[in-house]
């Protein structure tokens, strides 16, 4: 065999390797795979979902609207949106779906959603900050902040912190927060410039997205601390989905590269349902009702950065983000 492989053209040898390689991540992927296999209705409950029209935030819709859930899809596009619900309604039999806009990277946005949601809804059962986004170029917003942070953190700080009082009416609540293992990536967190403009290494894509993510489990654990006192009925947990086949690509900067990523990346990653599976663990799994300020993978509690686990960084994270998105005293919860 090895004669017969050193034989092959080098770029046939090149390919064979790669596929080897890609076929054998794929099947650590199967064997790590975590599944909910919760059977847990959710009749009476109302969820929220983040970025619900796409990719695993729509699997998670869909598992939970199965279960009888009131599902809101908070989207930036509301025709994509709509699209979403018209889909989700035909799979589940669920006519209770509903689409509202939602737009992270305007603050004016948030607050004009969460606004809307606690004149309508008598109750918030789990909160999924799932929406997530990557750029090709550093930006900033009609706010100031960083495009990328905004969108992932910032404006899922703000929204949660204005649908807080809500969630603490309701009794018993879940909030869950969609990071990453990219959380990894950076090495420090310079509270000072969270719009990466003094250090050039600090503005690089890759670990803006990075930061992010570690922003995504810092916000998590110190929220679920500001909640003990309201005991075990409300949990905060964040989980990283696994590499995951979505429209993710959709921000590569070249059409050609969405397209190789598109053609290849089912070859080394989980579909968007088997992604969806450790978020709609947390939202309906018994075993997890009390477990708080965790991160989880595949079903199950996992280990985070030396960064990731800094409980003063956590708290000094919240108290810049209160002051970066202009949180005003009678809408703090805690």
């Amino acid at each position: 065999m090895l004669t017969f492989l050193c034989s092959l053209p080098i770029l046939w040898q090149i390919g064979l390797l790669i596929s080897l390689l890609l076929g054998g991540f794929k099947a650590y992927l199967w064997y790590t795979l975590g599944v909910c296999t919760s059977t847990k209705k959710m009749s009476g409950k109302t969820v929220i979902i983040t970025g619900a029209n796409t990719g695993i935030g729509k699997e998670t819709a869909i598992d939970l609207a199965k279960r009888g859930a009131r599902v809101i899809l908070a989207c930036r596009d509301p025709k994509k949106a709509a699209i979403a619900k018209d889909d989700i309604i035909q799979e589940t039999g669920n006519k209770n779906v509903v689409v509202r806009h939602l737009d992270l990277a305007s603050l004016k946005s948030v607050r004009k959603f969460a606004a809307e949601i606690l004149k309508s809804e008598p109750r918030l059962d789990i909160l999924i900050n799932n929406a997530g986004c990557a750029t090709i170029e550093k930006k900033l917003t009609e706010d100031g902040l960083e495009y990328q942070m905004q969108s992932n953190h910032f404006g899922h700080f703000l929204l949660t912190n204005l649908l807080l009082g809500l969630i603490i009416k309701t009794g018993t609540a879940r909030i869950i927060n969609v990071s990453s293992e990219a959380h990894r990536m950076p090495n420090r967190l310079n509270l000072d410039d969270l719009t990466f403009d003094r250090d050039p290494a600090d503005s690089k894509i890759l670990r803006i997205y990075g930061v992010t993510k570690l922003c995504n489990i810092l916000f998590s654990k110190e929220l679920a601390r500001k909640l003990e006192p309201c005991g075990k009925n409300i949990t905060v947990n964040s989980l990283h989905p696994g590499v995951v086949h979505t429209e993710f690509g959709r921000f590569l900067p070249y059409e050609v590269f969405k397209k190789i990523m598109t053609a290849i990346s089912p070859l080394f990653s989980k579909s968007a349902k088997e992604g969806a599976q450790t978020t709609i663990y947390l939202a309906v799994a018994d075993e997890v009702a009390n477990v708080s300020g965790k991160y989880f993978c595949d079903c199950k509690i996992a280990k985070t950065s030396k960064l990731a686990k800094d409980a003063g960084l956590a708290k000094k994270l919240w108290e810049v983000s209160e002051t970066l998105v202009k949180l005003k005293p009678e809408e703090r919860h805690y």
